[in-house]
């Protein structure tokens, strides 16, 4: 029992003295030892022989006893010693814990000492400035007392004086004294309730009132609202009665402007009846001269009568204005028919230049105050051909040219001549019949003058007219956005889509070459023979200069249109820019541009399809060797050498539309060439040899197309070089199949397979036509084509692939391989 009890004691203590590698690693380096003893993997056999390695050993185990327990001593001395070192914290920390608390009870007790003291201070103050505070505030209320009273008697005294200066006229002292009284006034508001106060307010008001008659009666008197002529002048009375109005209700001083400007203005009324001479259009210049005489004489008589915030001279221009525009709209109303544009222009004209000298003089100021209403303005001018006004007629390129500061807005823009935009029409129909003798003119002039010469600067350039007629477009846009910025420019933009495609259509569609179709009487024979007279009619140099000139033209129209475009959403109201889009016109230049890029593309196509027909009913199976290229090869190089530089140099400031016609010449001339291809039949071993020499002599070329007779060599785009690959690398697997022959027929399916990748069974059988296989020959071809072909994709239509894959070398036959060193040698 005694060994399983110490048993288990021994598991205890080594569950308790059990460390983590973590914790072990901490002792050791805050605690280093070498001694074997503390190691956490310490075995007592191999301690005991480590002392004990020999029996001889054995004779120091009493030594060795006695160390260890020497040790174990020791041990337990220092484990008791921390022990009770532990126990004294213990205590320490109790007898600091209750220091602490003692301290805390003195400190609160010299706190709650001082806030006594401190109450017992506030207390004493409060003691000796209780007196101080009740006579603080004896001599705030006296003060008040007296101040009230010193107001009262200056109130009091300034009714009477009021009453006795109204009475006397006497308005200079009046405004001084009335401004005051209204000021002592406004202290007494809290007063009403007493009787005398409340009695002595109703005084300054019917004094003020009295003031108000008493004024007007005096302007009445002064100036009557009846007859042309001012029966007084300015006098210093009224200067001062101004004055005292300023003090006075608004409405008095709103009543004195009103009868002051409306009796300045009656002579006005009478010398420009409807019925007067004077009054048509014709002669405006006269009123307008006449409010500039009458602000003159203004400012002589009675400058100085009226306040100079009172802005008298802005005030009398405003309404001149609104009763000029008021009148001209109801003369014009009424003589609608006598209305000739270019006296509407000239009234227009005038008018504006007349508002435009009342803003250099005139702040504006009185158009947000009084009893004129502000105009409508429009929108912030942004022209930004506003300097070409005044100048002569430039070319378009303005549209591109930086704009110009805007100056600042013209408040007075539009007071006057805004009576006009009812009868713009007459501006519209105008320019309608313009534009249209314009057009005209332009069609005219390009049948006398023709197309332009070839050798010339005039080829390929755009057409004069082109810029002459967007030139008329600025002037038009400028001069109406000057005149309205409403629905007249909504009707002036559709006369411009009117006529932008009227010139698309009569100048530029209407006058592209017709194509030519009468290339017949042309024999095969002919057209193997490399000389120039013998070629199809195509179009001449003056032709492809026109058809190019006519493209620049497109094209500049294109680019134009859509920056006027712009412009006219700048200049219209924002309420009306989504009225305007030249989108259809814009699509129409890109029509004209397309049909133009097609002729070219078609006139170099036909003239070499003669070649590519002599090439398909040449006898192939008869030739017996392979030499250079073929004269159809040198008649479609020819035909390329005589087009693509004349429409490159004409074109050069149109650099992609070039681009796009060389695209398109091989998108057309590549699959030609494949389908007349298909035609030689039979073709021998030679005669495919022969056929793949050319093919690589038409690839090299094409390649070259861009840049071909150039003397810079450019690179040709990406694109393009794309096309021109793939397109006649097709081509050269066709003749490489050909070649091939065609036994065992197993691996000849798969060879075409492999190098056309082409699952259509029409494409083989047209290969098999132009090997020359026998029907029989070509059935058992085509049924193991069927069966080798692989399974196209879902969603594919079966048709042929335009991926090719390159054969490898095991594929080609040893006559190909020498047909290539042939080629590569030749192009060496």
């Amino acid at each position: 029992m005694m060994e399983d009890e110490e048993l288990e004691l021994v598991e205890d203590l080594e569950a308790i003295l059990h460390l983590t590698p973590e914790v072990q690693l901490a002792i050791e380096q805050v605690f280093p030892s070498q001694d074997p003893l503390d190691r956490a993997d310490f075995n007592a056999v191999e301690y005991i022989n480590t002392l004990f390695p020999t029996e001889q050993s054995l004779a120091n185990i009493d030594e060795v006893v006695n160390n260890i327990r020497l040790k174990i001593r020791r041990l337990d001395d220092n484990i008791r010693t921390v022990v009770r070192g532990q126990t004294n914290v213990g205590q320490d920390g109790r007898q600091a814990l209750e220091e602490a608390q003692k301290a805390i009870q003195q400190l609160f007790g010299k706190i709650k000492d001082i806030k006594d003291k401190a109450e017992k201070s506030e207390q004493m103050v409060k003691e000796i400035t209780r007196d101080i505070k009740q006579l603080d505030h004896a001599k705030r209320h006296l003060t008040t007392s007296i101040t009230t009273l010193n107001h009262l008697h200056m109130l009091a005294g300034g009714v009477d004086s009021l009453e006795a200066m109204t009475r006397k006229r006497q308005y200079g002292e009046v405004a001084n004294l009335l401004q005051g009284v209204v000021n002592v006034l406004e202290h007494f508001q809290k007063y009403m309730g007493i009787p005398q106060i409340r009695q002595l307010s109703e005084r300054v008001k019917a004094a003020q009132s009295e003031l108000g008659t008493q004024i007007l009666a005096d302007f009445e008197e002064t100036f009557p609202a009846q007859g042309s002529k001012k029966s007084g002048g300015p006098s210093n009375v009224l200067r001062d009665a101004c004055l005292v109005a300023n003090v006075l209700d608004p409405r008095i001083k709103q009543e004195i402007i009103k009868k002051f400007i409306r009796q300045h203005l009656s002579e006005y009324m009478v010398l420009f009846q409807e019925n007067q001479d004077v009054a048509w259009l014709d002669k405006i210049d006269r009123r307008y001269a006449w409010i500039k005489r009458q602000l003159v004489d203004y400012e002589e008589k009675y400058g100085r009568m009226f306040p100079e915030e009172w802005c008298m001279t802005e005030r009398i221009a405003v309404e001149f204005c609104h009763i000029t525009r008021t009148e001209l709209a109801k003369l014009m109303r009424n003589r609608a028919r006598e209305i000739e544009v270019k006296l509407l222009l000239f009234a227009i004209q005038r008018t504006t230049n007349f508002e435009g000298l009342l803003a250099k003089r005139f702040s504006g100021y009185t158009l947000n105050d009084g009893p004129a209403k502000k105009p409508e303005m429009p929108l912030e001018p942004t022209n930004p051909f506003l300097e070409d006004e005044d100048s002569g007629p430039e070319k378009d390129e303005d549209l591109d040219r930086p704009k110009k500061p805007k100056a600042p807005d013209n408040p007075f823009h539009g007071i006057v001549s805004k009576c006009f935009e009812p009868h713009l029409y007459v501006y519209i129909e105008s320019q309608d019949k313009n534009l249209g003798e314009l057009i005209d003119r332009f069609v005219a002039d390009f049948r006398a003058q023709g197309p332009p010469k070839s050798g010339t600067d005039e080829g390929g350039a755009v057409l004069p007219s082109c810029a002459d007629l967007f030139v008329y477009y600025k002037k038009c846009m400028v001069q109406c956005s000057q005149l309205s910025t409403g629905e007249p420019m909504i009707a002036l933009t559709t006369i411009f889509q009117k006529y932008l495609r009227e010139y698309a259509w009569k100048i530029l569609s209407g006058n592209l070459p017709k194509t030519s179709t009468n290339s017949g009487g042309l024999t095969i024979s002919s057209l193997l023979k490399e000389k120039e007279g013998s070629e199809v009619a195509k179009f001449t140099m003056e032709e492809l200069c026109l058809i190019c000139s006519i493209l620049s033209t497109a094209e500049y129209c294109l680019a134009t249109t859509q920056q006027l475009e712009e412009k006219l959403k700048e200049k219209v109201d924002k309420t009306l820019m989504e009225r305007i889009n030249l989108t259809g016109e814009m699509d129409t230049f890109s029509t004209v541009i397309s049909n133009s890029i097609q002729l070219l593309v078609q006139d170099l196509d036909v003239a070499c399809d003669p070649a590519l027909t002599a090439m398909s009913k040449m006898p192939w199976q008869s030739v017996e060797h392979v030499g250079d290229q073929s004269p159809y090869v040198t008649s479609v190089i020819m035909h390329i050498k005589q087009n693509v530089p004349i429409i490159r140099d004409n074109l050069a400031s149109t650099r992609k539309y070039f681009t796009q016609f060389c695209i398109k010449f091989t998108n057309s001339f590549i699959p030609k060439f494949i389908n007349h291809l298909f035609r030689c039949k039979p073709i021998s071993m030679v005669g495919a040899e022969q056929l793949l020499l050319d093919t690589h002599s038409l690839k090299t070329v094409l390649l070259d197309l861009p840049s071909i007779g150039s003397q810079v060599v450019r690179k040709a785009p990406a694109s393009y070089t794309k096309i021109v690959v793939k397109g006649m690398t097709r081509a050269e697997m066709i003749l490489k199949v050909v070649m091939a022959p065609h036994e065992p027929s197993l691996v000849f399916v798969d060879n075409y397979i492999k190098l056309l990748a082409d699952s259509n069974p029409e494409t083989f059988q047209k290969i098999l036509d132009m090997k020359g296989l026998k029907r029989s020959e070509q059935s058992t071809m085509l049924e193991l084509f069927r069966q080798r072909v692989p399974i196209p994709p879902s969603g594919s239509d079966g048709g042929p692939s335009l991926t090719f894959s390159a054969p490898t070398p095991e594929q080609e036959s040893s006559r190909i391989r020498k047909l290539e060193k042939l080629i590569k040698k030749r192009i060496q």
